[in-house]
């Protein structure tokens, strides 16, 4: 009769430990995906800030260099997908 409650026991102990484990994975791949989704709809850096930045730096960009500079901002975004 006690090795009935203690196989019970453990049986609870192990469904909880892979309810936890399966519950991170589902909430990581989740949070990844919304993520990702956030970033691609709101990139980090636009034409607008890299003018910032260079201006910043004391150079007057122009329009063909921030082109440029976009353009390898995307191709290393899309390298990385």
């Amino acid at each position: 009769m006690r090795e009935v409650g203690i196989l019970e026991t453990w049986l609870a102990i192990l469904l909880i430990v892979i309810a936890f484990i399966g519950g991170s994975a589902l909430g990581f791949f989740l949070a990844r995906k919304s993520m990702m989704k956030y970033l691609e709809e709101n990139p980090p850096i636009n034409e607008q800030m890299i003018r910032i930045m260079m201006a910043q730096m004391g150079r007057k960009p122009s329009e063909k260099q921030v082109r440029q500079m976009m353009a390898q901002l995307n191709k290393v975004q899309d390298k990385s997908k």
